[in-house]
């Protein structure tokens, strides 16, 4: 299991439903408006399509429907958060849609807990930690580790195929 740093870390805050969760934002790139997004075909579902940030492809993710919940709707709060996940030596950038960003909160180790294990039939390797935020839990993602070998692929490949 990863040793967390001693010193505070900083994570962008975003709900998806009623949860809250949290992303470390040195893997923050941006945070955009929801704009348009061109669905790519023979794709799963949480695979809402692709966007273009400034002449470059860049996959979008639906992050309810990756974890299990109702697709997400378009509200004026509904935003694509840019990040960078690390695959295989190479750094990929991924849209994620969430219902709408918090803010950006420090979290001191000690407001860390490792994710529970009682009972969860899903892998949960992509939860880092569950933080403690002003009473109420935060499940802070491991960006690298949301999406499985194969699905990481695919992303590189629809942006690789996208681009030539």
């Amino acid at each position: 299991m990863e040793v967390m740093d001693k010193e505070n870390r900083q994570y962008l805050t975003f709900k998806l439903e009623q949860e809250t969760f949290a992303v470390d934002v040195a893997k923050v790139r941006e945070i955009l408006d929801f704009v348009s997004i061109t669905k790519v075909p023979q794709t799963p579902d949480f695979m809402r399509g692709v966007i273009n940030l400034r002449g470059s492809v860049v996959p979008v993710v639906d992050m309810k429907l990756k974890f299990g919940m109702e697709a997400t709707e378009k509200t004026v709060n509904t935003c694509i958060i840019v990040l960078e996940v690390f695959f295989e030596n190479e750094t990929t950038i991924v849209g994620a849609l969430a219902d709408s960003v918090q803010e950006v909160v420090e979290l001191d180790p000690s407001q860390i807990e490792p994710p529970p294990r009682i009972g969860m039939k899903l892998s949960i390797d992509f939860i880092k930690g569950m933080g403690k935020l002003n009473e109420e839990f935060v499940i802070i993602l491991d960006t690298d580790r949301i999406f499985s070998f194969d699905e990481t692929a695919m992303l590189a490949e629809i942006v690789d195929s996208n681009a030539a």
